[in-house]
């Protein structure tokens, strides 16, 4: 009989290659599961040797996503927190910089006793102990669901998959589920899919002693029962359990992809829980909104990282979510700063319903920046600056309406007449780089009848932040002389978080990252107005555009008449 009080784990592995999609994979089965009424942890368990990606080049990792307490994380952590609707903390991503980190430090301090320190146990021990952390907490989750970075056959991941090796066999069959990720690729000159590369890569994990209970199979399109039947007779997983991923319009669909072929209910009848259906009814209306969108607007996104589009993961995530209420698919488009710079905003940015200015470090590309909001802010196009972005606001703004051209920020400049953008105060004297910015959430009071409190509908919030450089507060009373509102600030009144202009249809600058906490099921409320305005800036400009246009074919006629 299983034991139905024990959590149970379920470990996700990806194969051939990486960027299946893994994290997408544990995040659905994370809210099918939570759908059904269970309690749900997930996990990523990352083979590089940084402590976390905090100091990681955007082109090699992507995004880093903040958590609440302030911990950098993978970027799959945000798509746990967007599935899940919840807030995870440091416990939900490991390392193996965390893991050796913690050994050596045991080792240094004598806690081994004189005994050689090896992979194993000491470094199995320590990973084990990290995934079941998450089962002994005092909310003990019905599910861990832990995923393991990188692919089958890596050899930094080897020791996390003989971690979870062993994991099954103390925790119990009936405890613990493989589910194995793997790519069936459709080769277009033979017409046809090839298993081989799912064939080979559940051998691999055989060799190390781990066979899959499920198969998840990356394709192009959907494949045949034949094939499955085929896969499953290869790789000795039942075909029932060999489900199909194929590439879907929006990644919110694949929970639904895949309980229509009873993912959640062949897992939970592996572990014997007996638990209702999901109730899918909200997801499903939200993701039907995103496919059949009423309108569309055009949103610039200017930054110097648009070549790589993992490293605005979160900022795209959250102008899906926005899209559902206003009714609106929100086309992208990525404009390099540094192209602003050489040949100008007009070129880019004419036709846009709204720019957004992420967030970024290092001074390439900043001019670009400065530019484009100086040309939306002029041609009353909606706006949105976030952590570097309400930066560049805030130095455009001082250098063109309150008239002070040198204007610029301490992060770039040492020897600056006019730094408006400065180091906070704690930042001085801080020499290492890893986890030692102003991160995490922070509470901020708006002000009142501001866009801001509009949007939240309350006057205290929580953001997450991840920056060293602040307004200057040397400069704040001749910024709101010249009509710079100051719409958010710390409790202590030190910080400025939030700038806006009043006499703009939507200009607004914030030192945090609101697209953190953004979530498909509840957009963030800056994200929604923001597209909201887009829209009717949209919608306006449609409007006069279509008057002009009728009064150049009346001025036509009546040529032709004379």
């Amino acid at each position: 009989m299983p034991d139905t009080n024990r959590t149970k784990f379920i470990f996700v592995t990806g194969g051939v290659v990486s960027a299946l999609g893994k994290g997408i994979a544990s995040a659905s089965i994370g809210l099918l599961l939570q759908k059904r009424g269970l309690t749900v942890q997930n996990i990523k368990l990352d083979p590089y040797l940084n402590v976390d990606p905090g100091t990681m080049n955007p082109f090699q990792h992507g995004e880093v996503f903040v958590l609440d307490d302030g911990s950098e994380t993978d970027l799959d952590l945000g798509h746990y927190e967007r599935f899940l609707g919840k807030s995870l903390d440091k416990r939900n991503n490991v390392t193996t910089g965390q893991i050796y980190n913690t050994i050596i430090t045991r080792e240094r301090r004598g806690d081994y006793l004189g005994a050689t320190v090896q992979v194993i146990p000491h470094v199995t021990e320590e990973i084990k102990s990290r995934v079941r952390a998450l089962a002994r907490n005092g909310d003990r989750p019905d599910v861990v669901i832990a995923e393991i970075g990188g692919t089958v056959g890596d050899i930094e991941s080897l020791p996390f998959l003989e971690s979870i090796r062993q994991l099954r066999l103390e925790e119990g069959l009936q405890n613990t589920m493989f589910v194995h990720l793997t790519l069936v690729p459709y080769i277009s000159t033979a017409g046809e899919f090839k298993t081989k590369p799912t064939q080979h890569s559940v051998k691999e994990l055989r060799e190390i002693g781990i066979q899959p209970d499920m198969l998840l199979c990356r394709c192009s399109k959907p494949i045949s029962d034949s094939l499955r039947q085929k896969i499953s007779l290869f790789c000795s997983v039942p075909t029932r359990s060999v489900a199909v991923a194929p590439d879907a319009s929006t990644i919110y669909e694949i929970p639904i992809q895949l309980h229509n072929q009873q993912v959640d209910e062949i897992i939970c009848e592996h572990f014997g829980l007996d638990v209702p259906a999901p109730a899918l009814d909200e997801w499903e209306g939200m993701v039907d909104k995103i496919k059949n969108p009423r309108c569309r607007v055009k949103i610039a996104i200017c930054g110097k990282y648009v070549n790589l589009k993992d490293a605005y993961k979160s900022i795209i995530e959250s102008f899906n979510h926005a899209g559902v209420p206003a009714d609106a698919r929100v086309d992208l488009i990525w404009v390099s700063s540094e192209e602003i710079k050489h040949s100008g905003p007009e070129r880019f940015l004419h036709d846009v319903d709204g720019l957004l200015i992420p967030g970024g470090f290092g001074e390439r590309g900043v001019e670009g920046k400065i530019e484009s909001i100086r040309y939306v802010r002029e041609k009353k196009i909606p706006f949105f600056g976030i952590c570097l972005g309400m930066q560049c606001a805030v130095i455009e703004f001082a250098r063109n309406v309150c008239n002070i051209e040198d204007a610029h920020s301490y992060e770039f400049y040492r020897d600056l007449k006019h730094p408006v953008i400065h180091l906070m105060a704690d930042q001085e004297g801080v020499t290492e780089l890893g986890g030692t910015m102003r991160l995490g959430a922070y509470p901020c009071v708006l002000q009142e009848g501001s866009r801001s409190h509009q949007a939240y509908g309350s006057l205290e919030i929580s953001e997450r932040h991840r920056h060293r450089y602040e307004v200057n507060n040397s400069y704040r009373e001749l910024l709101t002389q010249n009509n710079l509102i100051m719409a958010g600030v710390s409790p202590d009144n030190r910080l400025v978080e939030i700038v806006e202009i009043a006499d703009h249809p939507w200009f607004v600058g914030v030192q945090f990252h609101p697209e953190l906490k953004s979530r498909p099921i509840d957009p963030h409320p800056l994200f929604r107005d923001f597209v909201r305005a887009a829209v009717e800036y949209n919608r306006k400009r449609e409007a006069t555009e279509n008057v002009g246009n009728k009064n150049e074919e009346l001025a036509g006629t009546t040529t032709k008449s004379h």
